[in-house]
């Protein structure tokens, strides 16, 4: 069934990235801002949800659903492979300083807003992790 769930997240990930992507296209003709949008979006859910539905949490919430909002909807959701592409675009036509902006907003933006969605949800629970399971974060 989780199989399932992940399948039906990411489907419906992929779908609001292409929502966010097309509402963003005009804003995004030098820089991919769209990008850097979904993936701080996604970062921050991830974190706010991750902490707010542990089992010891304020709302815990069943595995099944913890894997289709944190592995399909995110999964779906987030553009990092989009990320790489329009960054080797930007190296490819000489905007090297365009691309390493992307890379530095990207990813610094990205772990501050799963930091940020994590405080917000630890502020309504006192749980200090994220992620419960093997499937849910890579720990290794």
């Amino acid at each position: 069934m989780a199989y399932l769930w992940v399948t039906i997240g990411s489907a419906i990930g992929g779908l609001l990235r292409y929502v966010i992507t097309r509402l963003t296209h005009n804003l995004s003709a030098n820089f991919p801002l769209g990008t850097v949008l979904i993936n701080v979006l996604g970062s921050f859910v991830i974190g706010y949800f991750g902490t707010l539905t542990l089992q010891g949490g304020k709302d815990p919430t069943s595995d099944n659903l913890r894997l289709f909002v944190m592995v399909g909807l995110c999964g779906g959701f987030t553009t990092f492979s989009s990320f790489s592409l329009q960054t080797f675009d930007l190296m490819r036509t000489g905007a090297w300083g365009r691309a390493l902006a992307n890379v530095i907003v990207s990813v610094v933006l990205c772990v501050v807003a799963v930091a940020a969605g994590h405080r917000v949800a630890q502020i309504q629970t006192s749980l200090a992790a994220i992620a419960e399971t093997a499937e849910e974060e890579y720990t290794g």
